[in-house]
């Protein structure tokens, strides 16, 4: 989540009145996240999330993300439910880019993951993924495999000002998976983004996940290989395999993995951490200018990649091969 657009009082009034949520008490913007302007919304009737879709969201995805939650909502995954007007639709405009409100979910980020927090989520995503099977649009991953030379391509001649020797890694890193990216595996919707700051906490309990907008059909342990790299390493970039374990675990108990899945884990692994590391590069060479945004840092990335390039086989992330 980030702050682009600002939204004054008048348009944000005359915005919220079209919806049957009573009077804007407060609007507050939300600094995490790099993608969306996002203002946490207090009204007469509770508290809401307002959003502003800008940068990598385009306007036709919006249909099927707030339909894709719509569906899994309506089959128990607890996730933010877009509030309709009176007029019947979620998505309308304000300041120029197009909006929607959707529903507040309670709970916290985790700042110290414990391997109970990843053994939830890893039954939290495979309960998702299940509940998503028959949601009956579809959406390519436009920052898979295809899109990441292009990505790239945008950043070649500057990447070497984030860390000498960077562009030659990754031009080695693409030409590998290109070879080696599985041609097919199980696959469905996934959500391809469930960092730590999407997945909200009361305890150990997870009490729903947030930001569906990277939400794609792609392989069902892409998104696992996305959270071994989002949670399973220390601050040091160390590994933490009992964390992994149980994120492992925890989809397994209610998602079995066949043996493709396993055995193209390691390589899964290597293209998220890429996928990241070419985004988060993007975002250091052309920030957007007075804006209220949290930086990431791609070099974090880059030691995630090679922890990955080193590994024996599954059994790295607790998986027998």
């Amino acid at each position: 989540m980030a702050v682009y657009t600002d939204v004054p009082d008048d348009a944000l009034e005359a915005f919220v009145a079209a919806y049957d949520i009573g009077g804007v008490l407060a609007c507050k913007g939300i600094a995490e996240g790099i993608e969306n302007s996002n203002y946490l919304l207090q009204t007469e009737r509770g508290w809401y999330i307002l959003t502003l879709y800008e940068r990598r969201v385009a306007p036709e995805d919006l249909p099927f993300f707030l339909g894709l939650m719509d569906h899994l909502a309506s089959r128990g995954i607890a996730c933010p439910i877009p509030v309709r007007g009176r007029d019947g639709e979620a998505l309308r405009a304000l300041c120029g880019r197009p909006a929607a409100i959707v529903t507040f979910l309670h709970g916290m980020c985790v700042r110290n993951i414990a391997p109970a927090h990843c053994a939830a989520l890893g039954g939290a995503m495979a309960a998702m993924h299940r509940a998503g099977a028959d949601f009956p649009m579809r959406r390519q991953n436009a920052l898979g495999p295809s899109g990441w030379g292009p990505l790239f391509e945008t950043c070649r001649g500057s990447a070497g000002d984030i860390a000498p020797g960077l562009a030659a890694e990754i031009d080695e890193e693409l030409a590998f998976l290109a070879r080696h990216w599985p041609a097919e595996a199980a696959s469905g919707i996934i959500h391809a983004d469930l960092f730590p700051d999407n997945v909200f906490f009361l305890g150990e309990r997870l009490s729903g996940t947030i930001d569906f907008y990277f939400a794609c059909n792609d392989f069902y342990a892409y998104d696992l290989a996305v959270c071994l790299n989002a949670w399973c390493f220390e601050a040091d970039f160390s590994f933490n395999a009992a964390r992994a374990r149980r994120l492992i675990d925890g989809y397994r108990a209610v998602r079995e993995l066949d043996p493709g899945e396993i055995a193209a884990l390691p390589i899964l692994a290597r293209g998220a951490a890429l996928r990241f590391l070419l985004t988060r590069l993007h975002d250091a060479l052309f920030p957007p200018d007075g804006v209220l945004v949290g930086r990431k840092d791609p070099l974090e990335y880059v030691q995630k990649l090679r922890f990955h390039r080193a590994v024996c086989g599954p059994g790295a992330y607790g998986l027998d091969g």
